[in-house]
């Protein structure tokens, strides 16, 4: 982590406008997938909610919509919603509304959390079931610890500063030894989530973090510029181990950071 545990500026992609960021966004998205299959046969990739969905809707599109590998994508949710399925809330729902239900992926490549269950009982399922794949090394394992290695960790940030459903100053983030945790008291609605744990997202050979909106720009500033951080947001604890970190901005997330003209540039 860089010193003050800010953000290395360098990890910075900042776009005009939506429709730039998420092409560059699929762009992205389909060189991991392609460099992942030649290497391992298989592209392992966990999204979480929010507006990120729509910010991949362009993988629907030609040309990613034939030239990805989609039969090789086995597809997690960094976080989810302990909801059913169908339920407005489910991030499973959004996922298969805006992307899954467009694209050729394998249906039972899709691993949903078990929403019959209590918050505790689907992040042990959860957990279980995503170590029966690290054996199989559909998901790949991390050279420094059993955490899984994801080739691609997709988050989003919130105002606050959280990641998937790690929140500031929550018991979660402490968390070393689970792979997937669980919350019962979640700072927004709905309060009951799994969520992967630091070590695993900081696992990943790739994660990405996508911001929009002016809404965000404080905390983009706080994250990049360290500005009146006493305590460390958990945006600025996703620093992965051995993989690459990429932030995808758009002109309006961006717009408080220090010297935002020359960071995109």
């Amino acid at each position: 982590m860089a010193l003050g545990g800010h953000v290395d500026r360098g990890k910075l992609r900042i776009h005009e406008n939506l429709d730039d960021l998420a092409t560059d966004l699929a762009d992205y998205i389909a060189e991991l997938s392609e460099r992942s299959v030649k290497e391992r046969g298989y592209f392992a990739i966990a999204i979480s909610g929010g507006s990120l969905i729509s910010l991949m809707r362009k993988l629907c599109e030609a040309p990613y919509n034939k030239t990805v590998d989609w039969a090789k994508w086995y597809i997690f949710w960094a976080d989810e919603r302990v909801v059913a399925k169908n339920h407005a809330d489910s991030n499973y729902k959004l996922a298969k509304e805006g992307l899954l239900s467009k694209v050729p992926v394998v249906p039972s490549h899709v691993y949903s959390i078990n929403d019959s269950l209590s918050a505790e009982e689907a992040a042990d399922d959860y957990e279980f079931v995503l170590r029966q794949l690290v054996k199989t090394r559909t998901v790949g394992v991390s050279e420094t610890s059993d955490c899984p290695k994801f080739d691609l960790v997709l988050l989003g940030m919130g105002p606050d500063g959280h990641v998937a459903s790690l929140f500031p100053q929550h018991k979660a983030l402490e968390e070393k030894d689970e792979w997937v945790t669980f919350i019962t008291d979640s700072p927004k609605p709905p309060p009951e989530r799994i969520t992967f744990t630091l070590p695993v997202i900081n696992s990943a050979s790739n994660v990405a973090v996508v911001v929009t909106g002016t809404n965000k720009a404080e905390t983009v500033h706080k994250v990049f510029d360290n500005a009146g951080a006493d305590v460390l947001l958990p945006a600025q604890m996703v620093q992965p181990t051995n993989g690459k970190l990429v932030w995808f901005l758009d002109r309006s997330a961006a717009s408080k950071l220090d010297g935002t003209q020359t960071a995109a540039e």
